[in-house]
């Protein structure tokens, strides 16, 4: 597939693991972006981190690194630190996740990488950032939602706290890394220089923790896991019907009134525990008995369907098997194909320049060789730190 994308003109050296750096890269290479993943001699650790696996190379990896060409690299070693440093003399871009104090032992500070490539945007992706007292500490994605509080309102009503079932944290931090490097690729051209840019786990977590937050500045109060349920609105949760669950996201009295009327219970606006946001959330216990008791008499699907085209914002709960059926999400292009890979659409979509899927999530080491080419290295010299130079084509599965 053609090249038209965005960030055609944009050359990435994409150093990190695991996942928040790798998704930011991924992210750059859908829009277009030359990203060059270079995995340490052992490999992604998430190349393991399966089943399933397709050719030996785990859901997990291939989830997160489409578009990239790959190649390995021991910078451990003075040779393949002075390799990297030739790749970075053509890129724009440089994202890793080194622990603090790697870079600065090989002799690449944040001010020896500004003086050898001014123009050079590099993004470090860290577990708490690189200073302050956790400063340089080591974070995965449920350490952080532990840490930073988003265990502490997840959860059921009066249960214990809960991580979300998702890498949340890791996906908002390569969310913002990628942002930022969007920002300084823009602010260089006006100043003529690169930067760094930090996105941090944690810093990344706390901003995530709205309205929690804003409610206890003002209120003082301390947020508990509500469920379901939201702090500020109502309705706003699952709700019985007569064969499923379904969740209702009312955002104001006109949606409340429509859902009302579909319900068959015009009068519930005018009940004055009921007539605003404010009251009904003071006797949100009361009105999910009243809604429970008129959504026994409809059916999930259909009744799910009716209200969302009434303007009352609702969804049936369903599972990802049902996602991935529904017609609409194939509309909107949200699952890729590439031989015999599979993977998760870019939600990001341009008129003019949209995002292209060319190519599978790379093999271990799999373009070492082309890279290396283009930027007339001879790879012969550098065999002791080039694992899995003479890589084989990918493999197809019948």
């Amino acid at each position: 597939m053609s090249n038209h994308g965005s960030l055609a003109n944009i050359r990435v050296i994409d150093a990190s693991r695991v996942l928040g750096g790798p998704y930011c890269g991924q992210i750059l290479a859908d829009h277009g972006a030359d990203v060059v993943k270079i995995e340490p001699p052992a490999g992604d650790e998430t190349r393991g981190w399966g089943p399933p696996f397709l050719d030996s190379t785990a859901s997990y990896f291939l989830g997160l690194n489409r578009n990239k060409r790959g190649m390995a690299l021991d910078m451990s070693q003075p040779a393949g630190q002075e390799l990297l440093l030739t790749l970075l003399e053509t890129a724009d871009v440089f994202i890793e996740n080194f622990k603090t104090g790697t870079l600065e032992r090989w002799g690449l500070t944040r001010e020896e990488l500004e003086r050898r490539f001014p123009r050079l945007v590099h993004c470090r992706v860290s577990g708490f950032g690189s200073d302050g007292p956790m400063g340089g500490m080591p974070g995965y994605d449920a350490a952080i939602q532990a840490s930073a509080g988003i265990m502490s309102v997840n959860g059921e009503v009066g249960g214990e706290p809960l991580r979300v079932g998702l890498p949340v944290v890791d996906m908002v931090t390569g969310l913002n890394a990628a942002i930022g490097i969007l920002m300084a690729l823009n602010e260089r051209q006006t100043s003529g220089r690169g930067q760094f840019v930090e996105a941090a786990l944690y810093d990344c977590a706390i901003s995530l923790l709205h309205p929690h937050l804003p409610n206890h500045y003002l209120s003082g109060k301390v947020a508990k896991p509500t469920g379901n349920a939201h702090p500020n609105i109502c309705p706003y949760d699952t709700f019985a019907t007569a064969d499923a669950k379904i969740f209702l996201a009312v955002g104001n009295n006109r949606q409340f009134a429509s859902l009302c009327a579909v319900l068959g219970r015009p009068d519930l606006p005018d009940d004055a525990r009921f007539a605003t946001n404010g009251t009904r959330n003071v006797h949100r216990d009361a009105l999910k008995i009243e809604l429970e008791s008129a959504l026994s008499a409809f059916e999930c699907a259909p009744l799910a369907d009716r209200l969302i085209k009434a303007g009352v914002p609702c969804g049936a709960v369903r599972t990802i098997d049902q996602v991935l059926a529904d017609p609409h999400t194939i509309h909107r292009e949200m699952v890729v194909d590439i031989d015999a890979y599979r993977g998760t659409g870019t939600p990001i979509k341009m008129a003019r320049t949209p995002a292209s899927y060319r190519r599978a999530p790379p093999q271990f080491a799999e373009h070492t060789d082309a890279i290396l080419a283009e930027a007339s290295i001879d790879a012969e010299g550098y065999r002791a730190v080039l694992p899995g130079l003479a890589h084989k084509p990918r493999a197809r599965i019948a």
